[in-house]
């Protein structure tokens, strides 16, 4: 049922997405590189600052809804950190993630940072919709926990912090809490179908440790 409702979300998605292209210039192009992708991210970065988790002022239009997922996993630490943290793992398990973009990673202190952009391709009728993420990762492996900030159409803004417990018996507890931000009059459906989405994953990704296919 979570999938069957994943992809609807997706496709309601992928038509704000198109309405929103349709004010916007199209490109002759419509092949674009990673130094293309690279300089879209720096644009949107520059733009609307989705690594400031400051909450929307009152009156601004926009909302924030909290809410924290977790999953046990049977599989120790720290290879579950590894294997979670890595987006290019999320590739087949987010069923519209086709391929992750990473533009520029460096190291400060014990903190690894990676600037990205996620590739979805959701179907709509009858044609494919492209659909970037812009995201910021930053991953604390002294504390085995990881923070994403990310920015997509219809200007939804996540913050999120998943971190990770080790339980008995060599097993991993993985904990998200997550943000949405977004319009007034989409913060509820971002909420709960980003939550959803996230949910999906999760099995998905404990399903593919767990079995050794990653």
């Amino acid at each position: 049922m979570r999938k069957i409702l994943r992809v609807v979300a997706a496709q309601m998605f992928a038509a704000a997405f198109v309405v929103t292209s349709l004010t916007t210039p199209a490109h002759a192009d419509t092949t674009e590189s990673d130094a293309d992708i690279a300089l879209e991210w720096q644009s949107v970065y520059d733009t609307y600052h989705f690594t400031d988790a400051t909450p929307p002022a009152s009156g601004s239009g926009r909302s924030r809804v909290v809410n924290s997922i977790s999953v046990d996993i049977d599989s120790p630490m720290p290879a579950t950190f590894y294997k979670y943290s890595d987006f290019n793992n999320h590739i087949g398990k987010n069923p519209f993630l086709k391929r992750v973009v990473t533009h520029k990673e460096w190291k400060a202190t014990s903190t690894l940072y990676r600037n990205l952009t996620a590739i979805e391709e959701i179907p709509y009728e009858g044609m494919i919709v492209v659909s970037k993420t812009h995201a910021q990762q930053r991953l604390h492996a002294d504390g085995f926990y990881y923070e994403t900030d990310s920015w997509s159409q219809p200007n939804v803004v996540t913050h999120q912090k998943i971190e990770f417990t080790p339980l008995p018996g060599g097993k991993t507890r993985v904990t998200e809490n997550l943000a949405f931000e977004a319009d007034d009059s989409l913060i509820d459906f971002v909420a709960l179908n980003g939550t959803a989405a996230h949910q999906q994953l999760q099995t998905a990704l404990k399903q593919a440790i767990e079995s050794g296919e990653l």
